[in-house]
Formats: C-alpha cells, structure tokens, sequence
C-alpha cells in the first residue's frame, strides 16, 4: 500500500515539469489527486499517463490568473471529497528575459497573479478544506532567484520572494494548528521554463524534474513537523 493511500493531494501547474513528475510520484504513492493546469490537452495526456497507477484523479482545467474561476473551486472540491490533505502551489510563469522597465503592464501583472495570488487564492480558499484532514500540509515552490540580483528576471524573482515572505506569514500564524507549511527551492532542473530561460544551456548535467521529488513527499507527510521553513531539493536527505 502506498505512503500515501486514503490522502488527497493538489496540484498546480500539473500537466508538465515538476507538477507532472509530482503527480507521478505522488500516484504511484496512491494518492487520489487533483490536477489543476490551464490546457485541457496536458491534463488529458498526464492522466492517461498515470491509468497504470489505478488512483483517482480529477483534472481541472484552470487559468490561475482568474481568481473568479479560482473562488469557485473550494465549494466544487468540498462538494466531491469534503477535505483535502496536501495542497502544493506548483504553477508559475516567467515571460520573456527584460529589463524591469520594458515589461508591458500586462506580463508584470500576469507574474504576480499566477505566482503570488494564485497561491494566496489556494491558502485563504483551500484552508476549510484543509483543516478536514489529520495532517494539513502545503507546500509552495519558490526559487533561488528570490535571493540573488540577476538583470532581466526581476518581476519574476520579486513574485518569488513575495511568495516567499506571504508562506512564511501565514506558517507562523498557523504555528498552533495541525498545519505544516512549507517552501521549496527545486533549483535548475530540465523544464520548459529553464530552455526558455537559458535557450543556449546544455541540459546533459542538468537533474530531471523527477530527481526533486523526495523533499515534496516528505513534507507532504505526517513524519514531517517543520513548518515557515525553505527546503532545498537538492541539499535534501531523508
């Protein structure tokens, strides 16, 4: 029997990179997921994928960067399972590398809303649902460019530190509760997002989204008691 059996595990960003090597993981654990990402397409691929796992899964095709869409989500899930067990905040954007100055307002704003009030629509809406389960754990995936000055990734490392400091915000006043809150830093792994980022960068040295796993099932887990902390996947030994 998998770690994870009778648990109920969230997803964002699911469909691909980190999110889908989670949902594998995760699965093959045999937990009953909730897949959130913004193509119908790539949860339909993903989900055919893990029929070899025999868990349930239900796929909801979501944009994260409109929160009306988001609002109605709690009540659809409380509706169908009545709590959920661990919820990850996974999706992210980044656009194209520029200097801060030449953002349109629009991409600035799209950042912000996928990688920080997305995640703050998951705390404050999933929270009831959450506070159903024995062992309550989120976790939220920021990086490492939250704490270094690089030209050109400014709006997308200010979203990440904000991410950052919101997460550990609410860790802390949730300090007395069953909640485990948590962060971690996946670090340069082979993803859509680093080629768009490093188009010219050899990937042959490069760790597979899958090779990051380990830290997530364990603070997905009843064993883990740390909580406000920035776990790096790399650095990390069960």
């Amino acid at each position: 029997m998998g770690k994870f059996r009778n648990k109920i595990v969230l997803i964002t960003g699911a469909s691909r990179g980190l999110g889908a090597a989670l949902s594998h993981r995760f699965a093959k654990e045999g937990a009953t997921l909730v897949l959130l990402a913004r193509r119908v397409e790539g949860l339909e691929r993903l989900d055919a994928e893990l029929d070899q796992y025999d868990v349930e899964t239900t796929l909801v095709p979501l944009d994260l960067s409109k929160p009306e869409r988001l609002e109605a989500l709690p009540q659809a899930l409380g509706e169908k399972y009545g709590r959920l067990d661990v919820v990850i905040g996974n999706a992210a954007i980044l656009k194209a590398l520029s200097p801060v100055t030449h953002f349109s307002p629009r991409d600035f704003q799209k950042i912000m809303d996928i990688n920080v009030t997305a995640n703050w629509h998951l705390m404050a809406g999933l929270e009831s649902l959450l506070k159903q389960s024995d062992s309550p754990r989120e976790i939220f995936v920021s990086s490492g460019s939250a704490h270094h000055v690089v030209p050109y990734w400014g709006p997308y490392a200010a979203s990440k530190i904000a991410l950052e400091m919101l997460v550990q915000t609410y860790a802390a006043e949730m300090e007395k509760t069953p909640f485990k809150i948590n962060l971690v830093d996946p670090g340069m792994m082979t993803t859509a997002m680093l080629t768009q980022a490093m188009p010219g960068l050899d990937l042959e040295e490069i760790p597979s989204p899958d090779q990051m796993t380990d830290v997530f099932l364990y603070l997905a887990s009843q064993q883990c008691q740390e909580t406000g902390q920035i776990f790096k996947a790399r650095d990390f030994k069960n």
